[in-house]
């Protein structure tokens, strides 16, 4: 029952803050802009139509330039002359379409530097002009407005410009909770525990199973049992990326829908593919992995929805494990620890979806499916890299490297945290885009470090552990140090939104390894390298950590 399910929430995509509209002067129309007397109140702005460009620096055609015609959208007025309806052209005490307001000595404003006062706070805190451009863009600014408007050719012409006018100034990071991080990383070993403690069941059950030698030359039950495992991570990885969407929405019971809906497909689909891949003799391994596939989609759902300490008491049952690696437990108690543990799993998720079964919670529609696809390819690449460490000359170093690769998943998880931090951090404290980049790599070196030094002390630990264990061989510690830089940097990259680059990278790496077991090392380091350079080329922009 392995609970390597590795899928994190994902960042939530939050809008970039609109621009700041100025104070109409007068009367307030229904859409808080002001009106002209006699003017249309349709909520949009008239211009003269745009077929002659403004010189540089003025803000739209001149009066009497032509029939007026709708301009770009109303969104766009960033220029003192769209805060509202303007009065026809030549009307007494009313400037033209599109003519700034003037200011106290009677000359015509400055659009750009009205612009730039109305934005200081947003530009004042960018390290980079794409970061303005970003704001100017989700504002509705298109190149046409930003040509007639401020006479820039487009939204990063005119971001430079605004970037070279407003001084750096950032605000200084509020300190952290106290304790804060403690939390964090107590939360991320927690779940690290609950991914590895479900390996103890294949030691209660490995009496259970059939003995000798089967398929590829691999023990008997062990196809049943990987084919029921892949399809679960394959699943469950896709279905917690929507459920987690659900969460982001802010719309908790259908995330529960999805789940109540999505899990035992799951289960079933797991169980499926494990008994028509049982050959003779298979068959108890495959009642193995149904099992498997049931404590899987029940994991997926108290992982998902915050329950992990449900999930720890849940799996209590198998300490009884431990007994088991010196002396021989009966088999009626073997089966008992293991019921046990998966009926008090499905409880506790029964228990937990309660939300969804309530008639309407479905949401509004949902998230599109085909958007979960790429984190079930990410599932199935990292979990066959997992597999393929686990294939060894003996048993007892394989199953060491497994249950070194998913404990290290907790402290993984709080690593990624701390890049994430770190690099907001950074974000409001420096002023060059130059600067970010080195410390945002520094940051990414050092976590990265951190993880693989992890990762090679539990390994040394569970050679330690189990008794008779041979010590790893250079090469297969170094492939398990590259198997893990991919799992990190590509869980960073899927919280990172460029999930779909890390699943085919994965993919590739395993389908290497799965044709040629022999190209582990270069398969694995290949992949490492690929995604080391997209992290380098996505991850030090600033833009990349806005919103």
């Amino acid at each position: 029952m392995s609970g390597s399910l590795w899928l994190k929430p994902p960042r939530t995509q939050t809008p970039l803050p609109a621009i700041p509209r100025p104070r109409a002067e007068g009367g307030e129309s229904g859409t808080g802009h002001a009106t002209a007397p006699g003017a249309p109140t349709t909520g949009r702005t008239p211009q003269a139509p745009a077929g002659r460009p403004s010189p540089p620096g003025s803000t739209g055609p001149e009066a009497g330039a032509g029939p007026e015609a709708p301009a770009g959208p109303e969104a766009l007025a960033g220029s003192p002359g769209s805060a509202g309806s303007a009065a026809p052209a030549g009307h007494a005490g009313r400037p033209a379409v599109g003519t700034p307001p003037p200011d106290q000595d009677g000359l015509a404003a400055d659009p750009l530097v009205a612009l730039a006062q109305r934005l200081d706070g947003f530009v004042a805190a960018a390290v980079h002009p794409d970061e303005i451009a970003a704001i100017l863009e989700s504002d509705g600014m298109t190149d046409e407005h930003i040509r007639l408007t401020y006479g820039r050719a487009d939204s990063f012409s005119l971001a430079e410009d605004l970037y070279a006018r407003v001084e750096r100034r950032h605000p200084e990071p509020a300190a952290p909770p106290a304790g804060a991080w403690y939390g964090e990383l107590a939360g991320c070993l927690l779940r690290g525990l609950v991914f590895a403690l479900p390996g103890l069941a294949y030691v209660l059950a490995a009496p259970l199973l059939a003995a000798g030698h089967g398929r590829f030359g691999l023990p008997a039950g062990t196809v049943p049992l990987l084919a029921g495992a892949v399809t679960g991570w394959v699943w469950n990885q896709a279905l917690a990326h929507r459920a987690y969407t659900w969460l982001g929405l802010g719309d908790r019971p259908a995330a529960a829908r999805a789940l109540l809906t999505g899990a035992p497909a799951g289960a079933l689909a797991g169980a499926a593919v494990a008994l028509a891949a049982a050959g003779p003799g298979e068959i108890p391994a495959a009642v193995f992995a149904a099992g498997q596939s049931l404590y899987l989609a029940a994991a997926t759902v108290l992982l998902v929805l915050g329950r992990e300490r449900a999930l720890l008491c849940a799996l209590l049952p198998l300490a009884g494990a431990v007994p088991a690696f010196r002396w021989d437990l009966p088999d009626a108690l073997r089966a008992a620890l293991l019921l046990a543990t998966l009926a008090a799993s499905v409880a506790f998720a029964a228990l937990v979806l309660r939300p969804g079964a309530r008639r309407g919670a479905a949401g509004r529609g949902g998230p599109p499916r085909a958007a979960s696809l790429p984190y079930g390819l990410f599932g199935l690449g990292s979990g066959l890299l997992v597999l393929h460490a686990g294939v060894s000359d003996t048993l007892v170093s394989g199953a060491g490297a497994v249950i070194a690769l998913t404990l290290s998943m907790g402290p993984a998880e709080w690593l990624l945290h701390r890049f994430r931090d770190g690099s907001l951090t950074r974000l409001r404290t420096l002023t060059t885009a130059r600067e970010f980049r080195r410390a945002v790599t520094g940051t990414l070196v050092l976590c990265l470090g951190g993880y693989l030094t992890v990762l090679l002390a539990l390994t040394l630990a569970a050679t330690l552990a189990w008794p008779g264990a041979p010590w790893p061989t250079l090469p297969r510690l170094l492939t398990l140090l590259l198997i893990g830089t991919v799992l990190w940097l590509g869980l960073l990259l899927q919280a990172f939104g460029a999930v779909t680059s890390a699943a085919i990278v994965c993919l590739l790496a395993a389908a290497a390894q799965t044709v040629e077991p022999a190209a582990g090392p270069v398969a694995a380091g290949g992949a490492a390298a690929v995604l080391a350079a997209l992290t380098c080329a996505l991850l030090v922009r600033p833009t990349a950590h806005r919103g």
